[in-house]
């Protein structure tokens, strides 16, 4: 039995919901570990660097979530069907799709490294600094992008587990890096950024590992073959069509974020770190909320394929639970 028939609404929420949460926080803890050890250069500078540059890592996790959330709703909405052969056709368009805009985002954003970090306003004391990091981050794209994106479609596929590890890897790694890079050998911000990526390609390799192995156990939905991905025109669409709203979440987050650090940025560097900090931890508590939702939205998918009625009492609790949790979380903050 899946965790999408599971008879206990409320533990079926947690499951899909917490692994959820995590990967969404995961990318702060990413980005606050990076900062953490920069710190430790004693350097603001270095330290406004990685401040200017998380909008830019946010809104490239964001593009995997068009194809990962939207792929993962379609997905759990076919399993719902019981159309197997629909629902492994859409994670492989998903995949190739995150894949590929991946080395799209590597090309033009090593292209226009300079004229980015102008743009997410940088000045003369962090602006090699900033290209350092920046440079390093897109040249991880493809793999930050597939893990974010598999986080999500792992989740679908009820491999929650799975799903949840990858992302404990990734950060484990990122965090080890991130001592060895900046302590020991003093890369500063470009040892934060490779950490970053290696930390993202590390879970990738596992993910494709699992992909594999779940091939092997005749688990047919996951699959990254290329066969078929091209011809699925109406689940492409449908795709983008629910992943473009779940991603303009973090898009506004990170634009809105762009314009604050912009005008922040004319106080110099060390207004920038402390504003940086400060934004990270404020952060945590929105992401928790995004991260729920993100999370149980495959569960309404599932109960809709299946039976196509969103006055159900299972889908009217998951809506009232998922609005009182980020209430609840905000009302703390």
């Amino acid at each position: 039995m899946t965790v999408f028939e599971e008879k206990n609404i409320g533990k079926a929420i947690l499951r899909l919901g917490l692994p959820a949460m995590l990967a969404q926080l995961a990318t702060l803890i990413y980005n606050t570990a990076d900062t953490s050890f920069v710190s430790l250069t004693k350097n603001p500078d270095q330290i406004a660097a990685v401040t200017l540059s998380t909008p830019i890592l946010l809104i490239i996790m964001s593009i995997a979530c068009i194809f990962g959330m939207g792929g993962s709703s379609v997905i759990a909405r076919l399993l719902g069907e019981d159309n197997k052969e629909d629902s492994r056709l859409c994670f492989q368009f998903s995949t190739w799709a995150i894949l590929t805009f991946g080395v799209i985002v590597t090309v033009l954003g090593m292209l226009c490294v300079s004229p980015i970090a102008r743009a997410i306003g940088t000045d003369e004391r962090n602006f090699s600094y900033t290209c350092d990091y920046l440079r390093y981050i897109f040249l991880g794209a493809p793999f930050i992008m597939l893990s974010s994106g598999y986080a999500h479609l792992f989740r679908s596929a009820a491999l929650i587990r799975e799903a949840t590890v990858g992302v404990i890897i990734g950060n484990v790694l990122n965090i080890a890096l991130d001592w060895l890079f900046i302590v020991p050998w003093g890369m500063g911000t470009a040892g934060a950024a490779l950490a970053t990526s290696l930390g993202y390609v590390a879970s990738t390799g596992y993910y494709l590992w699992c992909v594999f192995s779940q091939k092997r156990k005749g688990n047919d939905t996951v699959s990254v073959s290329l066969k078929g991905s091209l011809k699925s025109g109406k689940i492409a669409g449908n795709v983008v069509k629910i992943g473009i709203p779940s991603a303009l979440i973090t898009v506004m987050l990170s634009v809105s974020n762009i314009v604050l650090n912009s005008h922040v940025a004319q106080y110099g560097s060390d207004v920038v770190a402390c504003y940086g900090i400060a934004y990270k931890l404020s952060l945590f508590a929105v992401l928790l909320s995004v991260g729920l939702a993100q999370g149980i939205a495959p569960l309404f998918g599932f109960c809709y394929g299946a039976k196509p009625c969103i006055l159900e009492p299972p889908l009217i609790f998951c809506w009232v639970f998922s609005l009182l949790l980020p209430l609840r979380c905000l009302a703390a903050h």
